[in-house]
């Protein structure tokens, strides 16, 4: 009798393993960012990073929160806990790395010269 349970129990255990579903990693990165570049010539600079997921790919743009016309970015390199955001201001080539500091937030720098903070944009959900 002992060994009939015994089965039953390893059977139970091995098909619930097998249906249980490994939990699908978050896109952390993919989404809008508000971000405050400090230190700059010109004071802070606020600015949002839009970043979107096409094709398995990070893409997106830059914009400056006077509503001008989005900076596309040319290049996405992504890591576990980082992304760094290639684009172009002013004529020159300009890198922005950001990395994940807890749910909502990011930290980075601009260049490795300015340091930048952001938080996610929290959006309203309609009910």
């Amino acid at each position: 009798m002992k060994r009939v349970r015994l089965f039953f129990i390893v059977v139970f255990c091995f098909v619930s393993a097998l249906k249980m579903n490994a939990q699908v990693p978050v896109d952390y990165f993919a989404d809008k960012w508000s971000v405050v570049v400090i230190g700059t010539p010109n004071g802070d600079a606020k600015m949002l990073v839009n970043l979107e997921r096409k094709d398995g790919k990070l893409t997106g743009g830059i914009t400056n929160t006077d509503g001008a016309e989005p900076t596309k970015f040319s290049n996405v390199e992504e890591k576990e806990n980082s992304v760094t955001v290639y684009f172009s201001a002013s004529g020159y080539d300009v890198y922005l790395t950001l990395e994940k500091k807890g749910d909502n937030k990011v930290e980075g720098s601009i260049m490795d010269m300015f340091d930048v903070k952001g938080e996610r944009v929290v959006r309203d959900v309609v009910k």
